[in-house]
């Protein structure tokens, strides 16, 4: 879900690609340039440890972060000479870069990383950056079937991956429906793979699951950005039917799971008879309109982060009026007014100018503008909606209660808050995003049973 306001940490890198992990270069090559290859170190900041790792090959470079869901992300202006380490971070607000030296007496990298004014000094030693353990990810092989698909969503490809469980169907299914931004198909974020641990529980437990690529991530065609609401509903609704043309799906039992933003586009496509859906479950999903949650979002995240009065009353401000100008349908003045509020900000926590302008797309009109109350007001289907009481991205006190309201008329609805967990169902200490890749834990067991237990009681998988 989206913070319009990121609460900047020292290269906090949220939405950077998960690519694999590059090779290295040989040892013979490595003794011929002595800075090439694996190097890592940790920058600490108030309240952070942040393992990192540089991987060196004469004028290329690349930077990862594992906790933040960062491999091999390409550096820019690299120089590596025993007198100057040097490389800037490309697509990274606040003129982020490191500038060091190599010190052939001691075999370390010392020098200092910046980003927006701050100012950290790191020394890195050759070896490569530890990986936090994920205990949930399911190791090969698996006890059921797993398949690469691609459908059309009217002129894009689709492409994601089907499991099913080994017996013979036909299956219920589940389509999981990913958060804001570019995410894959595991919606991986901070090193972890929600929506691969989902779909691995809920195979297990009977059920076919689809999960894909979001537009312009993966094989997927299309620019998430320039995708209104219903562009992102149409593809949900080409996953049903791609689902209920399978000869191992039960067509009458395709159901959606959306986390975060999905959790608005589940009940917006199912509220809609034609589509026919058998169910919905709501992770995190909010229930007061995209505008309200934004506000108490930023609320939350500020007072989490202990900021003044003065920057939080000055905040509430900017993303009151800048989403109303961008409900009233006038993305123009909305980007005017934020480049402008922008500039006027500190240099250390000013956004670069055209990462504001990106700001303002179909994409986020669409979330901003959309309220969901008419469609969970409608819905007379099995319902389960699931928060976490540390969640400061869609806060509970808001969502719950609300989603209880809607809901009043839905015999087959369950609002469930879970103690003491966040925005991706983790067991939390503040609840803030940049403990999420510090938590080995992807998705809480209570969760998992408990969203397993609920669709074997309403939708029974085949005997």
């Amino acid at each position: 879900m989206r913070s319009l306001h990121v609460l900047v940490l020292i290269l906090l890198l949220i939405a950077a690609a998960g690519c694999a992990p590059q090779s290295r270069r040989p040892d013979a090559e490595q003794a011929a340039d002595p800075l090439a290859g694996d190097w890592t170190g940790t920058l600490e900041s108030p309240g952070q440890s942040l393992p990192l790792g540089i991987t060196l090959d004469g004028d290329t470079a690349t930077l990862s972060i594992p906790v933040q869901g960062l491999f091999a992300h390409p550096l820019a202006q690299v120089r590596t000479s025993p007198e100057k380490v040097a490389f800037t971070i490309p697509g990274v607000p606040g003129a982020s870069a490191f500038d060091g030296r190599y010190d052939a007496a001691r075999g370390v990298i010392t020098g200092t990383f910046t980003q927006f004014g701050h100012a950290l000094p790191v020394t890195l030693h050759r070896g490569a950056v530890p990986v936090p353990p994920r205990p949930q990810e399911p190791a090969r092989p698996w006890p059921y079937r797993s398949e690469d698909v691609a459908y059309r969503s009217g002129d894009i490809t689709i492409t994601g991956t089907l499991t099913l469980p080994s017996a013979p169907g036909p299956h219920p299914a589940v389509i999981l429906l990913n958060g804001s931004g570019k995410n894959d198909r595991n919606e991986e974020v901070f090193g972890h793979k929600p929506f691969l641990i989902l779909a691995d529980a809920l195979t297990r437990a009977g059920y076919a699951v689809l999960r894909t690529d979001k537009r312009g991530v993966g094989g997927t065609g299309g620019i998430d950005a320039d995708a209104d609401y219903g562009d992102l509903a149409g593809d949900v609704v080409a996953g049903v039917d791609f689902l209920r043309s399978h000869p191992d799906i039960d067509p009458a039992r395709v159901g959606l799971l959306g986390h975060s933003e999905g959790g608005y586009l589940a009940p917006l496509v199912a509220s809609r008879p034609e589509n026919r859906i058998a169910f919905v479950i709501m992770m995190a999903g909010p229930a007061a309109s995209g505008q309200e949650v934004l506000l108490a979002q930023n609320r939350a995240l500020l007072a989490a982060a202990h900021a003044p009065a003065d920057q939080v009353a000055a905040q509430i401000g900017f993303v009151d009026t800048f989403t109303t100008l961008l409900r009233n349908g006038d993305p123009d003045q909305a980007r005017q007014y934020a480049i402008e509020h922008n500039a006027a900000l500190p240099p250390e926590r000013r956004q670069p100018e055209s990462t504001v302008e990106r700001s303002v797309n179909a994409n986020f009109a669409s979330f901003v503008s959309y309220d969901p109350a008419a469609a969970l007001r409608s819905l007379r289907m099995p319902v389960l909606a699931v928060y976490g009481s540390k969640d400061l991205q869609v806060p509970a006190e808001q969502s719950a209660p609300l989603a209880r309201t809607l809901l009043a008329a839905d015999r087959d609805a369950d609002v469930r808050v879970f103690d003491g967990l966040n925005h991706l169902m983790q067991p939390a200490t503040t609840g803030l995003p940049d403990e999420y890749g510090h938590i080995p834990t992807t998705i809480a067991p209570e969760v998992l049973d408990y969203v397993t237990g609920w669709l074997t009681r309403h939708v029974p998988p085949a005997p």
